[in-house]
């Protein structure tokens, strides 16, 4: 896109007015944003009238621009739909290539939630896991969700929590957890062994939205026995699955 598109004004507008907005304003006038981009104000004022008729921005009280909140709303809640529906597409493919039970989860305070799944005949497991929380220090997707979150925040979110045991090889602290993170950051997905309940491995990565924010986690989970000798094939399947995923809810693939 040319800088000089009127277009390319536009956003360049729209970014100038989220700058502020980063820096502790409530927007910006035509006065502050042309100095911010060092621009004709007449040019300036006739790009942000025109990101305000698109819905990009809206008008504070005092008549300064700012950002139609109610854009990134309607965009998160694409996300959230596109997570249900493009990612049973994701489980469906993902499932079909590994013959495992294949799960999509978020984070709910300190625990995971299934919102979706797909479990072939193949993978042997009965019951669901829909909608059931699961403490998220030794859940198959407890590591993708918290992939980016600093250290301080993993701290917060368990400062409360008692770990307790659910297989042979569940984390014991927060240090612990932490640790394993690491590990699953440097291998660029995690594994879950024996963590949750004994016998049970799983592969997990997480899919981040147009914000860049890990929305979910999308895991192949199944008996060790079984996972672990493929573990590498899958893997590059669910590096590929999650590459796909990301591309349909928004995310920088």
């Amino acid at each position: 896109m040319s800088k000089t598109s009127s277009m390319g004004r536009g956003m360049m507008a729209v970014l100038a007015v989220g700058e502020r907005h980063t820096e502790g304003y409530d927007g910006g006038t035509v006065a502050e944003v042309a100095a911010r981009l060092d621009k004709d104000r007449s040019q300036v004022s006739r790009s942000l009238k025109g990101a305000l008729q698109e819905g990009f921005l809206a008008r504070t009280p005092d008549r300064a621009y700012c950002l139609d909140w109610s854009l990134l709303t309607d965009a998160q809640l694409v996300t959230e739909q596109r997570l249900r529906t493009d990612g049973l597409a994701a489980l469906e493919g993902l499932a079909a290539e590994t013959t495992e039970a294949c799960f999509l989860g978020v984070l709910s305070g300190n625990s995971t939630v299934t919102i979706a799944e797909h479990v072939p005949p193949a993978a042997n497991l009965v019951g669901s896991w829909l909608g059931r929380p699961y403490p998220a220090y030794c859940s198959d997707a407890g590591q993708a969700l918290l992939w980016d979150a600093p250290e301080e925040e993993v701290r917060r979110i368990f400062q409360n929590v008692e770990f307790v045991r659910h297989g042979p090889n569940t984390p014991t602290s927060v240090e612990d957890f932490l640790q394993r993170l690491e590990s699953a950051r440097s291998r660029g997905y995690s594994i879950v062994d024996e963590e949750a309940e004994p016998g049970l491995y799983s592969l997990s990565a997480p899919i981040r939205d147009f914000k860049g924010d890990v929305a979910a986690a999308l895991q192949i989970v199944g008996p060790k026995a079984r996972l672990e000798p493929r573990r590498e094939h899958h893997a590059l399947v669910l590096a590929s699955w999650r590459d796909w995923l990301e591309t349909r809810v928004g995310g920088s693939q």
